[in-house]
């Protein structure tokens, strides 16, 4: 492939719509919390991490199912103004995807999805858009787990067989098959979905268990510690950039986006990473998944 200064990143996954409820605080089982005003932004975790990276320079594609409704015209047309290529974002008779997001006056969130037309992001859909895109198109490709596994592992299959740099973000926590780590991603879970992967709760032997099943590296997020990566070199810890925390939803998700976009322009993992921790970090300081990403 032929390298971009600016690194060319192809995003596989989710496009919703975000309805946010700001309260003072996380309803407990069974308890009813007032709230301020109701809120909608474009969201879902694709579509987010698409924005980040486009954010910091790269030529970026999204691969991903829309409904044809006012929710799926919205989040299209707030891709495009973020200069995100939407050409191979199917449009399908179902509802757009939703996630309902509760934040608390101390910035953490509670999130439910209900996927609709983002299930109907299938394997095949991914390969014939891979295919019109053509097999040389992304430096890095990026996926995550709100759309169904077959249309995932057809994404890492394709990224890995084009010679890309593949980057699996293994949220929500699914189990994966172990053809897909094989595959030799780079895996970006938090410490829970860590600890779901590899079956165990110390983050360093998880970490290294998984760089036995065949994975190039794990970027482990971890909120207000930073996150650590580990890889042949072995372990490298980068600590959080501190400021206001107003909401953390999304910071994943920049997180990702910064850190392929990093590695599509030739940064190494740890300068792409120590980068990613960085915006991340920017990223919580305002209202909405992508309000705060930086450029």
């Amino acid at each position: 492939m032929t390298s971009r200064a600016s690194g060319r990143v192809l995003v596989v996954g989710a496009i919703n719509m975000d309805l946010v409820l700001p309260v003072s605080h996380l309803p407990r089982p069974g308890e009813t919390v007032l709230g301020d005003d109701l809120a909608r932004h474009p969201g879902g975790k694709g579509a987010n991490q698409a924005v980040a990276a486009a954010r910091m320079g790269a030529q970026t594609f999204m691969i991903g199912c829309l409904g044809q409704d006012e929710d799926g015209e919205r989040g299209l047309a707030a891709l495009r103004d973020d200069g995100v290529d939407v050409r191979s974002v199917a449009r399908a008779d179902a509802p757009s995807g939703v996630a309902l997001i509760v934040v608390a006056a101390d910035g953490s969130n509670q999130i439910a999805v209900a996927p609709g037309a983002n299930r109907r992001l299938d394997a095949r859909a991914v390969d014939a858009r891979l295919h019109d895109l053509g097999p040389s198109t992304a430096d890095v490709l990026l996926v995550s787990l709100e759309v169904p596994m077959d249309a995932v592992a057809a994404a890492v299959r394709a990224g890995a067989t084009a010679g890309s740099r593949v980057v699996l973000n293994p949220a929500p926590a699914r189990d994966l098959p172990p053809d897909l780590l094989s595959a030799g991603p780079i895996l970006t879970p938090n410490r829970e979905e860590l600890a779901r992967l590899a079956g165990l709760d110390d983050l360093d032997n998880a970490a290294r268990s998984l760089l036995g099943r065949g994975v190039e590296a794990v970027v482990v997020t971890l909120g207000r510690d930073g996150c650590a990566v580990y890889d042949a070199d072995g372990r490298t810890a980068y600590a959080a950039t501190h400021g206001p925390v107003v909401d953390t939803t999304g910071a994943g998700d920049c997180f990702n986006g910064v850190l392929a976009a990093q590695l599509a322009r030739g940064s190494g993992l740890r300068v792409a990473a120590e980068r990613a921790n960085r915006a991340a970090g920017l990223s919580v300081q305002a209202a909405g998944a992508r309000a705060g990403m930086p450029t």
